[in-house]
């Protein structure tokens, strides 16, 4: 019985880094890469989308998905009853 809450709790967390790590690699590699032409024509600020992306959008976002990433593995702990 523990060895199936142990999979399901990591199978639960893989889905979670999977997903925030899909996230931060569109932000980064796409926005801050690919869709740099498309989005440098949208202007924050005085500076365009694009670089904005590239220099300071994906360091926050990369931030931001670490409070995420901190406050889903609490909530999953909870959930499965795991305490440091």
């Amino acid at each position: 019985m523990v060895n199936t809450s142990n999979d399901a709790y990591w199978k639960e967390n893989l889905k979670y880094l999977f997903v925030l790590l899909c996230i931060w690699f569109i932000v980064s590699f796409g926005f801050g890469i690919l869709l740099v032409d498309t989005l440098n024509q949208i202007k924050i600020g005085g500076f365009k989308l694009g670089f904005w992306f590239a220099q300071q959008g994906s360091i926050y976002v990369f931030i931001l998905l670490i409070l995420i990433y901190v406050i889903l593995m609490n909530r999953l702990d909870k959930k499965y009853n795991l305490n440091e």
